[in-house]
């Protein structure tokens, strides 16, 4: 199956695919199965990180898929509890042991926990793997316009994509607008929100003038306004869905309106205060 959508590129000059599989809460023992499933579909990029607790089985469902390492785009994340130099050099080596892999494109920083002060030097340590060509292109997780800016102050090295909660009730765009103005792409995470905007008046009208599922249509916004987008399913036919927001597009009006819903309401935890470990 050709490959979904297109690439973006990285401050780095490396691409990314716009499209992916998030596989958080996906059960460990379905892992395998719903990632080699999306990578016939045509998914090119896979999004994991240690504490989901499913990196072996991502691992394995590329190597079921039958691709080449270099066709799929892999992702994986620092966990609270292990940031710092030396524990960050160890958690990787502990997530590459668990994918199976000698490379991967990219890994980040989950979240900044400021409270334990660590992220500039857990920085450090995926600036000296990305050198050492481990790891192909480093950025982080939630971080804020204040933690970016310390990042690259103290290390000279911007990250090169910084993956936020956004969707239609939380558009985050002045983080979206920092970002790009430090060069910095931006991809959501949650990026449906939970569902809770599928009800709302204009993702319906826009959903039935379409002849598409709100879901398609909150996908296809993400893709529209530049950014790179995660959804997560483990229904065959739910992949498949996520995978055609390709095959329309949204009208000028149609993002206005979207727009219009923004109300800063989030789903998952706040990045200042979060730093459960």
């Amino acid at each position: 199956m050709a490959k979904i959508g297109s690439n973006l590129t990285l401050q780095d000059g490396k691409t990314i695919p716009q499209f992916g599989l998030g596989i958080w809460q996906i059960p460990a023992e379905e892992t395998a199965g719903v990632v080699a499933e999306a990578l016939g579909l045509g998914y090119r990029l896979l999004d994991g990180a240690s504490i989901y607790g499913n990196e072996e089985g991502l691992g394995e469902g590329l190597r079921r898929s039958g691709l080449e390492r270099d066709e799929v785009f892999v992702t994986t994340k620092v966990w609270n509890a292990f940031q710092g130099y030396d524990a960050t050099l160890r958690a990787v080596d502990e997530s590459f042991a668990r994918l199976k892999l000698d490379r991967l494109d990219l890994c980040l920083i989950h979240w900044p926990v400021a409270r334990k002060d660590l992220y500039v030097e857990t920085w450090r340590a995926l600036i000296r793997l990305r050198d050492e060509g481990r790891i192909t292109s480093i950025g982080v997780s939630n971080f804020n316009a204040g933690h970016l800016e310390r990042l690259i102050a103290e290390t000279g090295v911007a990250p090169a994509l910084n993956q936020i909660e956004i969707h239609p009730r939380l558009q985050q765009k002045a983080l979206r607008e920092k970002n790009a103005e430090l060069g910095i792409l931006t991809q959501s995470w949650s990026p449906l929100g939970q569902g809770l905007s599928f009800a709302d008046p204009v993702i319906r009208e826009i959903a039935a003038r379409l002849g598409r599922s709100p879901a398609q249509v909150v996908l296809r916004w993400h893709v529209e306004v530049g950014l790179s987008v995660i959804p997560r399913s483990r229904n065959a036919a739910r992949l498949q869905e996520n995978a055609e927001i390709f095959e329309f597009e949204l009208t000028a009006e149609d993002l206005r309106r979207i727009e219009t819903m923004d109300r800063h309401e989030r789903v998952g935890p706040d990045p200042d205060t979060f730093d459960a470990e």
